[in-house]
């Protein structure tokens, strides 16, 4: 007889049983019994019998229906077929064959079932586990369900899988449900350390299959360790970078312990600051709030304090003072330094500017040799590069006295222009004090009579004339001279002129002539004389008249213009409008 000892099969699947067996002769008859051993006793039950004559699967047995048997192949044996296996199916099987004569005998094979488990299911703790606890705390329970045969289980902390141990302890429960499969429970106590609040716990379930055995793990769960702190760090969280006066400053405090613990702020030496859980927040600090700022933990189950501490600085930067103050008065030709400083907590940097202009940088402005173009408001500008936030600026208003000055007052001027035309002249003088500016035009002076920087004259030009323009201040006087040459009319004008005399000199000749003919008649009386009166008429009632003297050749010229009509007579006049402009 030859059988197999185990013959593994998965549940629901057809399992097959053979039997072989060799006669030492040919029996003339033979039959073969197939038992079961009972799973509640020792005892067999017989499921199958058969002959020369007949096969007969007897009834009532739990494989009524679900087998068969049938010849092996060209070899003297028989395969018992099992249908749709069952949990219960899984016991001894007895082939017996018996040759009469020829001799007899039996074998058994034990039927394995098979059904893998459900996935692991793994559940952790969801309170916090405490390191300072003495003896090992659960951390979490798996669960393999429903798998035959009975499935097991594995613990692993991270890739290490744990054995019990005086820290490790593995409590296992096992069911036999009543659809005969096995459910397992295990649970893992563990003392934990700091070290395992990043570690992942799994569990692992193995079971067997036909020929092998197989795993399932689990997906990993992180636990919640609770730990007293060890380290407190404090530090600046904003603003980013230097503190200046006026910021908002936010001081955050940091434990290593789990849960955080609650904390105390304090600046060195003196008493608490309210805070907010971690945050301490400074507003609208000042150079006053500088110090090393402290913030301490308390752990309730150890009673240690444990502290961190850190340095805040508040930079600064006090208004400009300029000196001089506010305005100074210079003389002309006299030299200044001006200075500029804010006392500061960093290295500054400060700019001269004068009407926009960039004119000196440094803490001090030298001005030498002063003249009316450094009268003028300098600004200073202070900043501190490294801290472009801080910044300040003061002034300082230059003023220059002295006497006027005229821009070429040593050149004269000369101009020309047509006889009769108005001409328009100005004069421009800077001192300090503001200094009156009076015209004088050939010998004659008009006075203007505000002080002021700029004069405008209007004069009809009827001759060749000389302006002087004077400004005068309590420092001095400086004077500019303009000569104006008049033009002569073009050249027919004068020929007319000529014709227009000696047709007059021809009239006066013939006047003579008859006068003098009728005084020899005795006509005219003798010593009679006439007297005639000629008056001018004013020719600008609001104008300045300055009449002038000229020589003899002056009056002969004009003797001929008022030969040929001119109305203002044998003196000269010249008009001006005086203007003042601011």
């Amino acid at each position: 007889m030859t059988m197999e000892e185990s013959v593994e099969v998965y549940l629901g699947d057809s399992a097959g049983i053979p039997c072989q067996y060799v006669f030492s002769e040919q029996p003339r008859a033979f039959m073969i019994q197939w038992f079961v051993r009972n799973p509640s006793s020792s005892s067999r039950e017989r499921i199958y019998y058969g002959d020369n004559a007949q096969q007969i699967v007897d009834d009532g047995t739990d494989f009524t229906g679900r087998i068969t048997v049938s010849n092996i192949g060209d070899k003297e044996g028989v395969l018992l077929t099992i249908q749709d296996v069952q949990l219960t199916d899984e016991r001894e099987f007895f082939c017996q064959v018996n040759g009469m004569a020829a001799g007899n005998g039996e074998g058994k094979t034990h039927l394995r079932v098979f059904d893998p488990p459900m996935a692991p299911v793994i559940e952790g703790v969801h309170a916090g586990i405490s390191v300072t606890n003495e003896l090992p705390s659960r951390i979490a329970s798996c669960e393999a369900r429903n798998g035959f045969p009975r499935p097991n289980i594995t613990w692993y902390r991270g890739i290490s899988p744990l054995t019990p141990t005086h820290e490790i302890n593995v409590v296992i429960l096992v069911t036999r449900e009543s659809s005969g499969f096995y459910t397992v429970q295990s649970e893992l106590q563990y003392k934990v350390a700091k070290e395992d609040k990043d570690v992942l716990f799994s569990c692992e379930v193995s079971y067997y299959v036909p020929g092998a055995v197989r795993t399932a793990e689990s997906k990993g769960i992180n636990i919640t360790v609770h730990y007293p702190t060890t380290v407190v760090e404090l530090w600046k969280e904003s603003p980013q970078g230097l503190v200046k006066e006026g910021d908002t400053v936010e001081i955050r405090c940091q434990g290593d312990g789990n849960p955080p613990p609650p904390f105390t702020f304090n600046r060195q030496q003196e008493t608490a600051l309210e805070a907010s859980d971690d945050t301490l927040v400074l507003r609208e600090v000042t150079r006053g709030d500088s110090g090393v700022y402290q913030c301490r933990s308390l752990d309730l189950d150890t009673y240690e304090e444990v502290m961190g501490d850190v340095q805040l600085i508040v930079h600064y930067l006090d208004p400009a003072l300029v000196v001089p103050k506010d305005s100074e008065i210079m003389f002309k030709g006299e030299s200044l330094t001006a200075t500029c400083n804010a006392l500061s907590s960093l290295e500054t940097f400060t700019v001269w500017f004068k009407n926009g202009l960039q004119v000196g940088t440094g803490h001090m402005l030298f001005l030498q040799d002063a003249t009316y173009d450094t009268a003028g408001e300098y600004v200073c500008e202070v900043t501190v590069p490294s801290l472009p936030g801080l910044h300040t600026s003061g002034s300082v208003h230059i003023i220059v006295q002295g006497a006027p000055q005229m821009k070429d007052a040593d050149r004269e001027v000369e101009m020309e222009e047509g006889a009769g035309k108005w001409m328009n002249l100005s004069c421009e003088a800077h001192a300090h004090p503001l200094p009156t500016i009076s015209w004088t035009v050939t010998g004659s002076q008009v006075k203007q009579g505000l002080a002021d920087t700029i004069s405008l004259v209007s004069i009809k030009v009827t001759s060749d004339i000389t302006a002087f323009c004077n400004a005068t201040n309590e420092m001095g006087t400086e004077a500019k001279t303009f000569s104006i040459s008049a033009s002569k009319p073009p050249s027919e004008g004068n020929g007319v002129i000529i014709v227009v005399v000696i047709i007059c000199v021809l009239l006066l000749a013939v006047l003579g002539s008859v006068l003098y003919f009728l005084h020899k008649k005795g006509k005219i009386p003798c010593g009679r004389s006439g007297k005639q009166e000629i008056t001018k008429e004013n020719p600008n009632k609001d104008g300045i008249v300055v009449e002038m003297k000229t020589d003899t050749k002056a009056e002969e010229a004009v003797l001929l213009k008022g030969v040929n009509g001119d109305k203002n007579g044998p003196n000269d006049q010249v008009t001006m409008n005086m203007k003042a402009i601011r």
